[in-house]
């Protein structure tokens, strides 16, 4: 058996980020080979990979990257195994390079993005192959949960990333005063982060939701006793008040009590004579 020096042991660590005892058994089982080594140690990713498959993987963190101009945008949900992985540089660094590389390529999925190559500081491997990697080096599975990215060409788009990590948003504004909308975009984007809204406006409330929840008060309403000839009346009622919930612009706004969302949005197209909207927006939060 060749002998093994410290030095290629630590540049082996250094260039695959695998613990020193992993990368000097590599060494040893490849005659010191260096290339061969890194080989030895994707294999061994796949494999673990392989192995925790059916392990659960609840930790991880939320990670977004947006253009400078803010034309486009990606957020992801990647997750590991233990808080205390989530929270190394390791993991975070990796949640980065693949919420930037999304962003480059536009994906619009987990799988849109399996295929392409990272940058070399990842070995310029397929991200399906860096996750197996990934899967080595942290001895935890790893899962690319969720991926979306926005682009939006006629406005702006804005993010929140709540501290921690854990929970994400993304608003699109269609607007002819993008770089005017950009706080409005930001304030948005924290009030989808703190009230959890389902769709920009009551139309696009699903009919089954609506459905739902009349089946739910009509129900309790019954229980309660109350008339028939009153219950369309509270029924009514109450499913106002799930628009008022669920529909982004008919929320009260988080910086003012007084006003809906609704209100925010037409103060500033009477300010600023400006055209804007809600297209879209996107919430990840840990686990959902």
């Amino acid at each position: 058996m060749s002998q093994i020096s410290a030095k290629d042991v630590k540049h082996l660590r250094d260039t695959t980020g695998v613990g020193m005892m992993d990368c000097k058994k590599a060494l040893e089982e490849t005659g010191g080979d260096m290339q061969k080594a890194v080989e030895y140690l994707r294999k061994k990713g796949a494999a673990l990979a392989a192995k925790r498959a059916d392990k659960d993987a609840r930790e991880g963190m939320v990670c977004i990257a947006l253009s400078d101009d803010r034309k486009s945008g990606a957020i992801l949900e990647l997750n590991c195994e233990t808080d205390f992985v989530a929270r190394g540089e390791i993991f975070t660094g990796f949640a980065q390079e693949l919420v930037s590389l999304a962003l480059a390529e536009h994906a619009e999925s987990p799988e849109s993005v399996m295929g392409i190559k990272l940058s070399e500081a990842y070995g310029c491997e397929k991200v399906d192959d860096a996750i197996k990697t990934m899967t080595g080096k942290l001895g935890e599975k790893i899962d690319l949960k969720r991926l979306m990215c926005f682009d939006a060409q006629d406005g702006v788009i804005e993010a929140y990333v709540h501290p921690g990590s854990q929970l994400g948003t993304m608003v699109q504004l269609v607007t002819d005063q993008p770089e005017k909308a950009r706080d409005l975009a930001k304030d948005l984007a924290m009030q989808v982060a703190a009230s959890a809204p389902i769709v920009t406006d009551r139309s696009k409330v699903p009919a089954e939701y609506i459905e739902k929840e009349i089946e739910i008060y009509r129900q309790q309403a019954l229980g309660q006793g109350k008339q028939e000839k009153f219950i369309e009346k509270i029924v009514a009622g109450r499913i106002e008040k799930y628009y008022q919930e669920v529909v982004l612009t008919e929320q009260v706004f988080i910086k003012d009590n007084n006003a809906k969302v609704s209100d925010v949005l037409n103060e500033f197209r009477k300010t600023h004579q400006a055209q804007v909207d809600v297209k879209a927006f996107v919430r990840y939060q840990l686990g959902e």
